[in-house]
């Protein structure tokens, strides 16, 4: 019976100690054991492992390519143009007991890739123009970025795979100057537009009224010469009715004096009764 009694705490003493003595790799993961603080072991390979309990314990590290997006950085280039880069990075740990010496943990180490790349974007593009920074060169640029990075990089045991440029944008004022200049720029050429318009149009008016002048004037002219052309042709069909009939053609010319002179007119006249424009007035065998 007393034996019985130790049996249980020693099998739960057994189960604790293999329960702590046993931990996993996974395939993603890499692990340093260490003892009191101290790195005793890398394991590199996923599957079952064993440590001491209590005594050692186990740091897990990510082997997997790693994003880091950094904050945006202000970057003034040669011209003294300023830009504003929104950048990223890809990278591995390579070496986990140098990664664990050196920065701890991957906290510390993406903040501390943060600045060395910003710094390294501000030293490499600040030597580029900003026209030089916007065009398909930029790609060779960033090589420069990603081996300078690589080789502060490797004192943490981590490798560098890939630097881009996700943005490059100019700061708010600028791009507020340039709307204006472009904005300013759109007026000028609509107002240039608007006074060719105008010019255009003043010189087709000026062309139209010309023509209209000229198609008047032509028109007033045949119109003379056609109205000249009848009274000639009156004229002459009156002369040949008054060679063939004088009596007749007197009368009808009498007619139209009546006509004119005595029909819708306030004109008073004072002649003679025998004066010779009543001569058709009086009695016919007279």
């Amino acid at each position: 019976m007393k034996a019985g009694k130790f049996i249980l705490p020693i099998i739960i003493l057994i189960g604790a100690t293999l329960f702590f003595s046993i931990f996993i790799v996974k395939e993603v993961n890499q692990a340093i054991v260490l003892q009191f603080g101290d790195p005793k072991r890398i394991i590199l390979k996923p599957g079952l492992n064993f440590k001491l309990p209590f005594i050692q314990n186990v740091v897990f590290l990510d082997k997997r390519v790693l994003n880091l997006d950094t904050p945006p950085e202000e970057v003034i280039a040669s011209d003294q143009k300023r830009l504003i880069v929104d950048a990223f990075a890809r990278f591995q740990i390579i070496d986990p007991l140098k990664f664990y010496i050196s920065v701890g943990n991957e906290r510390v180490a993406r903040s501390r890739l943060a600045t060395i790349i910003n710094s390294r974007i501000r030293n490499v593009l600040g030597q580029q123009k900003l026209q030089t920074l916007l065009s398909e060169d930029r790609s060779k640029q960033m090589a420069l970025i990603q081996q300078g990075v690589n080789n502060e990089a490797e004192n943490f045991g981590i490798k560098i795979v890939d630097v881009r440029i996700k943005r490059a944008d100019l700061p708010q004022a600028n791009s507020d100057a340039i709307f204006r200049r472009m904005q300013t720029e759109r007026e000028r050429e609509a107002k240039e537009f608007r006074a060719k318009g105008a010019e255009m149009a003043v010189t087709i008016t000026s062309t139209a009224d010309k023509e209209v002048t000229v198609i008047l004037a032509d028109a007033q002219k045949k119109s003379e010469i056609m109205k000249g052309e009848g009274d000639g042709l009156k004229n002459k069909i009156f002369a040949d009715a008054f060679g063939q009939d004088p009596e007749f053609f007197g009368f009808y010319r009498a007619m139209q004096a009546y006509q004119n002179a005595l029909i819708g007119g306030e004109t008073s006249m004072i002649l003679s009764p025998d004066s010779e424009f009543f001569k058709f007035f009086g009695n016919k065998d007279k």
